[in-house]
């Protein structure tokens, strides 16, 4: 990863870009901030890039995807009468509600 003259990984100008790109209105205090939580993200990005990964598999899935899936069951039967209980107001099991639109 290239550096500045300074050692930096990311520039000030860097920072105002991606604030800018962001919608975000930085102070100065908050731009330097913003500086050193983006070189301490790309240092540790460095480090991993350091590990040796050739004898790992590629994946896009890490977990059972067979898990995540259960059969479509109606579990609660339908009850308008129970379900119409609470309404303030009902007829012919349906909710009666005010009309909004002329």
């Amino acid at each position: 990863m290239a550096t500045d003259k300074g050692g930096n990984k990311i520039t000030l100008e860097q920072v105002r870009h991606i604030a800018l790109l962001a919608r975000l209105e930085l102070t100065a205090d908050e731009e330097r901030r913003m500086l050193g939580d983006l070189e301490e993200m790309l240092e540790y990005v460095d480090k991993l890039n350091q590990l040796d990964t050739s004898s790992v598999e590629p994946t896009a899935q890490v977990g059972d995807i067979g898990a995540a899936m259960r059969d479509d069951v109606v579990t609660n039967a339908a009850a308008p009468d129970a379900i119409l209980a609470n309404a303030p107001e009902a007829r012919e099991q349906m909710f009666r509600v005010p009309k909004i639109i002329e």
